[in-house]
């Protein structure tokens, strides 16, 4: 094993880590069918105010796939 692959399989290792936790920290889709049914109201307000930190959750689970995929690649040419 080279000291290039070496280094890619740490990056697979540490990325695929982090996308497990992201994955794991970000609530869920069906949030709305609960407060639906417990009567609980949506303003505008209530749902900007969660939408902030889904929305940086999804785009760091966007970044840390992309830099896994292409890890995997470039492993799998060198």
């Amino acid at each position: 094993m080279s000291t290039a692959q070496f280094v890619i399989s740490i990056i697979i290792v540490i990325a695929a880590v982090f996308l497990i936790c992201v994955v794991l920290l970000q609530s869920g889709k069906n949030s709305g069918v609960t407060s639906a049914l417990s009567g609980g109201s949506d303003t505008f307000l209530a749902k900007n105010q969660g939408n902030t930190w889904d929305h940086r959750l999804a785009r760091i689970t966007r970044i840390v796939a992309a830099v896994f995929m292409i890890a995997v690649l470039v492993l799998n040419l060198v």
